[in-house]
Parts: C-alpha cells; structure tokens; sequence
C-alpha cells in the first residue's frame, strides 16, 4: 500500500509538471527585449543632448519623452522576467550619436523594427507559452513603438523643412505603459491602460 501510494504521487508530480507551460522563450525574449529598451533609453537621451547642441529644442524634449518611455518599457520587461525567475546579464549599450537628422532616421528604423519584427514574434512566443504578463508587456512597447515611429517621422520631416515650430513643445508619458502624448492633445486616461492623465510625466 505505501509502495502503491509513493508511486501515486510521483505519477501526479510529473504530470503536474508537464502541464506546467515552459516559458524559455519568453524569457530569452524578455532579455533581449530588456536590453533593447534600456539601450534606446541611453541612446535618446544621447540624441537629445546633440540636438540641444543644434538648437533643436523641440527634438530635444521629444528625445527625451521617448527615452523615458523605454525606461518605463524596460522596467515592465524586468518585473515580469524576475516574476519567471529570470536574470539579466551585465551589457553595455551599443550606439552612434550622429547629427540630428542622422539621430531620428535611426529612431525611426529602430522603432520600425521593434513595431513590425521584434514585438509581433515576441508576442507570438509569450502567448505559445501562456505568459500573459508579458503579452501584457509587450503589447504595451508595440503599440508605443508605432506612436514613436509615427513622432520620428514627423519630426524629421518638419527638420527638413526647417518647420520645428511646428512641433510639440511638450510630451506627457504614461508611468505604467509607456504611452506618449502631445501634451496639448492628452486623452482623460491613457488609452492603452487606462491611467488617468492626472499621473502622467510631462516633459
């Protein structure tokens, strides 16, 4: 009988387990994801600093929004890989700092790559694996790297027409998403989680 209840147990262990789903592909996705928006953190902050030096205010301050919605990005990405017993290995961040009009047509490639590539195939493994905080996760960063891609090329099209005026002059950044606004254009609420606007970061 206690043989018979030993070998139970170690029956419903394993199939526990095997119905347990394996998230290894959503943690590698999230380190990459991770290192991916801590380096656009440094690096527009980088773009912001050159652009200032060019007098282009208004870029500058759009830098800028941009690289602490990343930081916000990165943030969420590390909760969520600690929460899947993940870690992050030490890098440094990779990047040029070029001229302005060099800087945002970087941005919007870099943008355009996480948009269209990177966060639709990480989304595609994170629901393969049932790891629904980090659908959570990288939703929000997609539909953020298509508003930044969107903010890019408009900015460097009125760069190029030497229309900066024509620009925000401030942005407004969800804490908990990430989502960017025109501060002269803010929605009540944050329409992708629903944060009210009274806790947004205006830059």
């Amino acid at each position: 009988m206690k043989k018979l209840i030993i070998i139970a147990s170690i029956f419903i262990f394993i199939l526990t387990n095997c119905k347990q789903p394996q998230q290894v592909k959503t943690i590698e996705d999230l380190k990459a994801g991770i290192k991916g928006e801590i380096t656009a953190t440094v690096k527009y902050a980088a773009y912001a600093l050159k652009a200032r030096e060019e007098a282009n205010l208004k870029i500058a301050t759009l830098f800028d929004a941009v690289s602490k919605a990343e930081s916000i990005h990165a943030a969420n990405h590390l909760k969520i890989l600690e929460a899947l017993g993940g870690t992050l290995e030490k890098f440094t961040p990779q990047y040029e700092v070029n001229t302005t009009a060099e800087n945002l047509q970087a941005s919007i490639e870099g943008e355009t790559y996480e948009a269209t590539t990177m966060y639709p195939q990480f989304l595609i493994d994170a629901k393969a694996e049932k790891a629904e905080k980090a659908v959570k996760s990288f939703t929000w960063a997609l539909d953020t790297e298509k508003k930044h891609q969107e903010l890019y090329t408009e900015a460097l099209k009125a760069l190029n027409m030497k229309a900066e005026n024509t620009l925000p002059t401030n942005y407004a950044i969800c804490p908990v998403c990430g989502n960017t606004y025109d501060k002269a254009k803010l929605d009540g609420k944050c329409s992708f989680c629903q944060t009210r606007k009274g806790k947004f970061i205006v830059l």
